[in-house]
């Protein structure tokens, strides 16, 4: 298996087009200055031996020379060694409401956005669990089976919107009967599912889903988020802000419904939080998580790597040493003969 032991070295690469910039604008500015000389063939009959693509080719060289430095910096390893190691975990199902109503800016900047930046906090703290996830609006649908995967399931959770739902809603009892259907059969602990959601539930099947859930041994929580006073929902009409409205014209103020959430959580086994006591929610819930029975797995992983920044390092020096001896002239590598000499 391949990685970069310190990948964050690699955003030096950010730094290579500004240096390709840089010197086109080195390149136009020399040309401006050489046509103050006099007329452009005079120039180059004045200065025969300079070479027109030294200077590229040399360039050239020191950006090579500086990427393979990034990557040597980064230490490219490869996986030697693969062991099987066991580990205990609990299956967490994160499900996010995705719902128009998710828009709503009771607490800054919107239900959605507060969701979403709970959510991968969670997922920080669950490190160590198997995670996936489930997106519901008018239905539900498993984004990412539970996996061990973090990086993945928080780029999930950023690109989450209501664009990705097929219709709109809120029916959190079809979330729970898919977190019910998602996890492995015969297991009957070692399952949580984390319900994140304004508590606009439209179709009043989530308590019975609950029950059904608990008794598949799946603990439920449940995340309020949002306000008991509400809020208008934005939405956007041909590129013009509104609200959206009912039947009548009239705004439609959504509410956050923590009896119904409370009432499902109390079903489910679990317990009901509300999002605006921040990082206490997340402690919370990992404490009740970390409670819960595990199950032993087996997992294959490398235990051993083998590093070969040194060979991209070296190759970097030599372009380095190739370009300093590279001469801007027509012929010859060096100006001089004796580099060191007086």
């Amino acid at each position: 298996m391949f990685r970069f032991e310190h990948s964050y070295y690699l955003y030096a690469f950010a730094l290579l087009p500004v240096l390709l910039l840089l010197y086109f604008i080195y390149i136009k500015w020399r040309k401006r200055a050489a046509s103050r000389l006099g007329e452009t063939s005079l120039v180059k009959a004045l200065m025969p031996d300079v070479s027109k693509y030294r200077t590229g080719v040399k360039f050239s060289l020191l950006l090579l020379a500086l990427s393979l430095l990034f990557i040597g910096w980064a230490n490219p390893q490869w996986g030697s060694k693969r062991e099987k190691v066991k580990r205990k975990s609990v299956d967490v199902l994160i499900a996010l409401d995705i719902s128009t109503s998710m828009f709503a800016q009771d607490i800054p900047p919107n239900r959605l956005e507060r969701a979403k930046r709970f959510a991968e906090g969670l997922v920080d703290k669950l490190k160590g669990e198997r995670i996936g996830l489930i997106l519901f609006a008018g239905s539900a649908y498993l984004q990412m089976p539970v996996t061990t995967d973090y990086a993945a399931a928080k780029l999930f959770l950023r690109s989450a919107s209501p664009n990705l739902a097929g219709s709109q809603g809120t029916v959190i009892g079809d979330a729970i009967g898919l977190a019910r259907r998602s996890f492995a059969d015969g297991d009957d602990s070692h399952k949580a599912l984390i319900i994140i959601t304004d508590g606009e539930d439209h179709d009043g099947q989530a308590v019975a889903q609950a029950e059904a859930a608990r008794d598949d041994g799946i603990f439920l929580f449940t995340v309020g988020v949002g306000t008991q006073k509400g809020s208008f929902i934005p939405i956007n009409i041909r590129g013009r802000e509104d609200y959206k409205r009912d039947q009548s014209g009239q705004p439609v103020r959504s509410k956050l419904n923590e009896e119904v959430l409370a009432e499902i959580a109390k079903k489910g086994g679990g317990s009901y939080f509300n999002i605006s006591a921040g990082d206490a929610v997340a402690d919370a819930l990992q404490a009740r998580i970390d409670q819960m029975e595990k199950r032993e797995l087996e997992v294959r992983s490398f235990t051993e790597y083998n590093s070969y920044f040194q060979y991209f390092i070296a190759a970097a020096l030599l372009l380095l040493l190739i370009e300093f001896l590279l001469s801007y002239r027509k012929k010859g590598w060096v100006t001089g003969k004796d580099l060191f000499g007086n």
